[in-house]
């Protein structure tokens, strides 16, 4: 059993597919159908069953791709671990954070990080609250920006670092636009741009709707803040945004006013696992991070 096997045997598995395998690979799909083949044979049983067009794993299969999808985790980060000790300052960071914190918290923090290690590499993940949590329990990732903050979980740790107001966004010809507050039941007679179910935004701001007495009409669902930013600036409706989410300038812009009653927050955290020593380079991230933000850094998580 060759480690070659075990990689395109995972990556099959993933894709469902040879041909698509293969050309993430950059390998020709006859060299991935023969490794595979190889690995059923020595094993003595089908990993996979064909089902239309797709592969699909088996009973067994399932069984392996986990044990399999482990140990070459462990083997990169066994590399991994192997280059930090010769180098700590050249290794990779894998992080994960909300699409909302892409336009300016990430690219700020990184650069100032990189100035002090220029020769660390990062490895980027965006996602939803669940996918975040996901992925720092499976090991994806290392350290995972999130919000809100996990007060109790059993598998994930961590400091919130930041709590931001959210701010009214309305279009530049709206009524309230040159208001420096309001009252957000004010706009209860708006239609909203809100986030689509399953983003952490859409809960803070309908629960803020409903505390200032009214449910929100919801006029478009969206998956990025830009869109979001920008249909409100288009006048097709109003919504609440985190400041750190209005940095980007662009010709179209929404007006934004502070909203006095009720205040509206959001936490944003940073987590690792609670079960996992993090890699060197990832812990002097983390330590960096907490400094950043103003907060006195603990004890390394072991």
């Amino acid at each position: 059993m060759e480690l070659r096997q075990l990689q395109y045997f995972v990556k099959v598995a993933k894709k469902e597919h040879v041909t698509q395998a293969a050309e993430e690979l950059h390998v020709a799909q006859s060299a991935v159908s023969r490794q595979i083949h190889q690995l059923e044979q020595e094993l003595g049983v089908d990993l996979f069953m064909q089902k239309g067009r797709n592969l699909h794993l088996t009973a067994v299969g399932q069984l392996f791709c986990s044990r399999v999808e482990s140990i070459l985790k462990d083997l990169e980060r066994a590399v991994n671990e192997v280059h930090e000790f010769i180098d700590p300052e050249q290794g990779e960071i894998r992080l994960g954070f909300p699409h909302s914190l892409g336009v300016h918290v990430i690219p700020s923090v990184v650069a100032e990080f990189r100035k002090l290690y220029p020769n660390v590499k990062f490895r980027f993940k965006q996602g939803m609250y669940p996918t975040l949590i996901r992925d720092v329990v499976s090991a994806e990732v290392d350290l995972a920006f999130i919000s809100p903050f996990p007060e109790n979980h059993n598998q994930v740790a961590g400091n919130v670092i930041l709590t931001e107001d959210l701010v009214a966004i309305l279009p530049p010809g709206h009524p309230l636009a040159n208001e420096q507050s309001i009252k957000l039941n004010q706009l209860k007679d708006d239609k909203f741009i809100l986030f689509s179910k399953g983003y952490s935004l859409r809960p803070i701001v309908w629960h803020a709707c409903l505390e200032a007495g009214f449910t929100p009409k919801i006029a478009f669902e969206g998956e990025e803040t830009d869109t979001i930013r920008g249909l409100v600036a288009a006048g097709m409706g109003v919504s609440l945004l985190p400041e750190v989410a209005l940095f980007q300038s662009f010709s179209l812009q929404p007006a934004r006013v502070r909203i006095s009653t009720p205040k509206v927050t959001r936490t944003i955290g940073l987590i690792h696992r609670t079960d996992d020593k993090l890699p060197l380079v990832a812990q002097s991230f983390r330590i960096f991070l907490l400094e950043y933000f103003g907060l006195q850094p603990d004890t390394p998580p072991s």
